[in-house]
């Protein structure tokens, strides 16, 4: 039985006080549950404000990239050991947002995602289908080009420890949101390819988020999909009681 994970990605949003003020609302609206792993991922200037706003309570804290060196001369960027320093046990790798507008590829995702687990992160590694892919049925086709450029070269030990999300890209922050039966659908061509490069019981333990315009009204009817793991929310992460009602779906 794969255990749900339900992520929030708050992109570029609050502050070190709103971060302690969603803490102080959120946390005693999920100090119960016990069904799900719960992980937000805060902007970078947040992130020691979260871990430690939520130390010993059982929600994780994901920084929303890296870069893969150790370190060196890149202006702006931030590597995984600074990550894990700052209270992280993940991050978000290969988000569409990044892929969109920062130039990320199939391949700086792999080089990120081995960077991550390195330094011991657990990396949520992201794939997804624009509009005009989708529309010109090439959607599996791009999830087995992400698939096999970004995570088919690493270990199997390495695989099993990411987690998968699939977001499709015209689904995110357009208030359109895949079917769950089209969420599953992509889910279960993710994990065929899972079990044909690492075997069948790594890609039965596979966790595989769906993330695109989730919401407390459709959370449930995603989750009932076997093959829908969990969820990466958006917009709805940022208010805690929108939040808290997606996690105790």
């Amino acid at each position: 039985m794969r255990r749900p994970v339900i992520a929030g990605n708050w992109k570029m949003y609050k502050t070190l006080a709103e971060t302690r003020a969603f803490f102080q609302a959120f946390l005693p609206l999920v100090a119960g549950t016990k069904h799900c792993d719960i992980v937000v991922a805060p902007p970078y200037t947040a992130l020691t404000a979260a871990a430690e706003s939520t130390r010993g309570s059982g929600v994780a804290i994901a920084a929303q990239d890296l870069h893969w060196a150790v370190e060196g001369a890149f202006t702006g960027e931030i590597s995984a050991r600074m990550i894990a320093e700052a209270g992280c046990r993940g991050v978000v790798v290969g988000h569409s947002e990044r892929r969109q507008y920062f130039g990320e590829t199939d391949e700086s995702v792999l080089r990120k995602t081995r960077a991550a687990l390195e330094a011991g992160l657990q990396p949520i590694v992201c794939v997804g289908e624009t509009l005009v892919e989708r529309e010109g049925n090439l959607a599996e086709s791009v999830l087995k080009r992400q698939f096999e450029d970004g995570l088919a070269a690493l270990t199997p030990p390495e695989f099993s420890r990411i987690l998968l999300a699939y977001e499709p890209v015209w689904a995110i922050g357009t208030g359109r949101t895949a079917t769950p039966e089209q969420a599953a659908e992509a889910h279960g061509h993710l994990r065929a390819m899972a079990a044909a490069r690492f075997g069948p019981e790594q890609a039965s333990s596979l966790r595989i988020l769906y993330g695109g315009s989730v919401k407390p009204e459709n959370i449930r009817g995603l989750m009932a999909q076997a093959e829908i793991d969990g969820a990466l929310v958006g917009g709805a992460s940022l208010d805690p009681k929108s939040f808290a009602a997606i996690v105790n779906y």
